[in-house]
């Protein structure tokens, strides 16, 4: 019976690389594993795997009745809608413990650095199995895109380490080049649809019993969102219509290390709650916030929880 490896909702380039390389290794250890993605690639994504030659993962939605390793998640609000219906054999994440629970023991690789590919590395080391040139380079760049080119403070000296030994394996050795060729292809917003873009890199949470969603779009220059943030103010006050509390969206310039948050929210005093700052006109400047799991999400759940 195939084992599918499947990253988050609105899948990002970790959550599609990791899944295709945890693949790799795992069919090359005796297991027929197949990679698969709850959606389709985003722009930054489908520019990585072209780059290196990679197909791209299926699209896959149920889980029911299949096998399953989770990779890049491990909450309930962002895996398969039916994973109660799967038996999942392992968790590979660079994020908190979530809500995932199984009946039986599992393989699970959850280690605190910046990106899953930094973890499965790790684990094609631990099985002494060699990295393909081409996998090796989307791991790379999986690595650039999580770390935002090493400047997040999720990143550490291991996810450094690792994208200097791939970046050997892949033949690349210009890595802030590679990063920021990466980031203007994620920064293109011109003819993409505006829920498109609200959801590009998009994740539910469950804080304190609320369902809050929290987007991130991470550009070179906040000046190319200029001609678009109204219509994410729009979109996002629709986004938060669809049954959560609040949703957040992070403007984030890579340049300037910092974000601009866009909010809608039951709870008008949330944010200043958080991050000791007031929106006005639903938004905030958030200096030298970059990260949605270590700088956003945290802080969020205490101010909820309070």
């Amino acid at each position: 019976m195939s084992v599918y490896v499947v990253g988050h909702k609105n899948p990002d380039s970790d959550s599609v690389c990791a899944a295709i390389a945890l693949a790799d290794l795992k069919t090359k250890l005796g297991v027929e594993t197949i990679p698969v993605a709850q959606g389709e690639l985003n722009p930054e994504s489908a520019f990585i795997l072209g780059k290196f030659g990679v197909v791209a993962p299926a699209v896959m939605t149920s889980g029911a009745g299949k096998k399953v390793m989770l990779v890049d998640h491990s909450d309930l609000s962002q895996s398969l809608d039916d994973l109660a219906d799967a038996k999942i054999i392992g968790i590979v994440d660079h994020h908190k413990l979530g809500d995932v629970t199984t009946p039986n023991p599992l393989e699970a690789w959850i280690w605190p650095v910046g990106c899953t590919c930094t973890v499965v590395k790790a684990m094609y080391d631990y099985f002494g199995v060699e990295i393909p040139r081409n996998i090796a380079g989307i791991m790379l760049c999986a690595i650039l895109s999580d770390t935002v080119i090493f400047k997040s403070a999720t990143c550490t000296d291991k996810d450094k380490e690792v994208a200097e030994a791939l970046a050997k394996i892949a033949g690349e050795s210009d890595l802030q080049a590679l990063g920021m060729e990466m980031f203007k292809v994620k920064s293109a917003v011109d003819g993409t649809p505006t829920r498109d873009l609200v959801f590009r890199d998009f994740k539910d949470f469950n804080m304190n019993g609320n369902k809050v969603g929290i987007g991130q779009l991470e550009v070179v220059d906040l000046a190319i969102l200029d001609g678009v943030k109204a219509d994410l103010e729009k979109e996002i006050q629709v986004v938060k219509s669809e049954g959560r509390h609040s949703v957040f969206l992070l403007l984030t310039d890579i340049m300037k290390e910092g974000s601009e948050m866009l909010v809608v929210s039951d709870d008008g005093a949330i944010v200043e709650k958080a991050f000791g700052k007031a929106t006005e006109n639903g938004k905030v400047w958030l200096d030298g916030v970059m990260s949605r799991k270590k700088q956003v999400v945290p802080n969020l759940e205490k101010a909820f929880a309070s």
